[in-house]
């Protein structure tokens, strides 16, 4: 088998639309599951390449504007 039947096979197998998704309908579930399963390789393989990803390391003291107190 090749890496493109394999690849084929793949996309296949969740190209099937979930029930709220067949209630809206897909233009094209192949490329749907294409598009998905693309991206899914891309993170696999570079775990910091998710879309939007941005992991802040504060503290909640440097979050938080402290209270004043009261005059």
């Amino acid at each position: 088998m090749t890496d493109a039947q394999s690849d084929q096979e793949r996309i296949e197998s969740r190209a099937h639309l979930l029930p709220e998704e067949a209630v809206v309908g897909s233009d094209d579930p192949q490329a749907q599951a294409d598009a998905i399963l693309t991206e899914s390789d891309l993170r696999e393989a570079d775990r910091n390449a998710a879309p939007d990803t941005f992991l802040e390391r504060r503290t909640s003291e440097q979050t938080v504007t402290p209270i004043e107190p009261p005059d």
